[in-house]
């Protein structure tokens, strides 16, 4: 029975994510990231349903009623009361796998990026969201340390990643990276990894996650972040990026549909200055629409109508990431898709 790693644009439930705590590293912006939340929920439920992991039930009251309020059908909301310490959940939630024409989810070690971060509470996250009857389907726990954000597959057999997040002593040291693929085939039913060596942006947390560079939008198509800018700091690594990218080639030797998103103006945190890692390529696929990362920058206009001609059958739904990258993160990075089958839709209530 060999499992498949579902690609994003497989038919789903729902998007989840993870509320914050007003104690949270988003503390000091708590007003500003929840309106940017609520936007999100509101955008992704008019096409599908939302299930979102809440600090206490205070807050999972408070938000039934808001979004009420505003809008959102009640079978399109599911709040679970599930403690966290942060709110990225493409890296502590769970990855779906088709076993048997059936979704299985896969609960990988989640270990803060490397360290870097507390993270015992997202690391056990998404069992107690299972235990709390999120889930419909089967939950398996794995020992491999990996995060959602890491990987991006083609759902054909073919995963795309980077060397400095998979192969980095701070993940699974003692790992080659023979084994890392034999764990991924074994998993995910992997037959090719895709290395990236090049690529990175600056005030990025991750260690170089794909999904900050490099998307499939499809089996043969993969968007790309590309500085145009030979002064910008990130202008040798992202152009020896795209050089690797001309030359992978798909399963059948056929080279892969390239689209270039556009560079935005360097970010900075208002605060002290650093600068923040702003990327298009953190996009969402859902059921019908396409979710993009805008920054407020000239470059949003553009990189809209780019991922327009990469999803022509899709809405282009633009959502301001500004706040969201404040914390080295975009709109990718705080949610995760659940694809037809693994959503309770005859749950009732909200798991309390």
């Amino acid at each position: 029975m060999a499992n498949r790693l579902l690609p994003e644009w497989a038919p789903q439930d729902a998007v989840q994510l993870t509320w914050p705590g007003p104690d949270s590293d988003w503390r000091p912006l708590f007003e500003r990231i929840e309106a940017t939340l609520e936007r999100l929920v509101t955008a992704i439920a008019r096409y599908q349903a939302v299930l979102i992991a809440v600090p206490n039930a205070m807050v999972r009251d408070r938000l039934a009623e808001r979004f009420a309020w505003l809008g959102v059908p009640d079978d399109r909301l599911h709040l679970i009361v599930a403690e966290a310490d942060d709110t990225w959940t493409r890296d502590h939630g769970p990855l779906t796998v088709e076993r048997d024409g059936s979704p299985l989810l896969l609960d990988y070690v989640f270990t803060g990026w490397g360290g870097k971060f507390e993270a015992a509470r997202d690391n056990d996250l998404t069992r107690r969201l299972h235990a709390a009857g999120a889930y419909a389907c089967p939950l398996q726990s794995r020992e491999l340390i990996l995060e959602g954000g890491a990987i991006d597959t083609d759902g054909e057999g073919s995963l795309l990643t980077t060397e400095a997040c998979l192969l980095n002593d701070n993940r699974n040291a003692g790992l080659a990276r023979r084994d890392i693929e034999a764990r991924l085939a074994a998993d995910l039913g992997i037959e090719r990894v895709l290395w990236l060596r090049h690529g990175h942006l600056e005030g990025d947390d991750t260690d170089s996650h794909v999904d900050t560079l490099a998307r499939f939008c499809d089996p043969a198509t993969i968007a790309y972040m590309r500085c145009d800018d030979p002064d910008d700091p990130h202008y040798p690594e992202l152009a020896a990026m795209e050089t690797e990218l001309r030359a992978l080639r798909r399963a059948d030797g056929s080279p892969y549909r390239l689209i270039a998103l556009p560079w935005p103006s360097p970010c900075f945190d208002p605060e002290d200055g650093h600068r923040l890692p702003a990327t298009y390529a953190n996009f969402l696929i859902i059921n019908g629409a396409v979710l993009v990362p805008i920054y407020g920058d000239a470059a949003d206009t553009l990189a809209l109508a780019t991922l327009g001609e990469a999803f022509p059958d899709r809405d282009i739904v633009p959502i301001d990431a500004s706040t969201m990258i404040r914390q080295h993160g975009s709109l990718h990075c705080l949610t995760m898709q659940l694809p037809r089958g693994t959503l309770d839709r005859h749950r009732e209530g909200d798991g309390s």
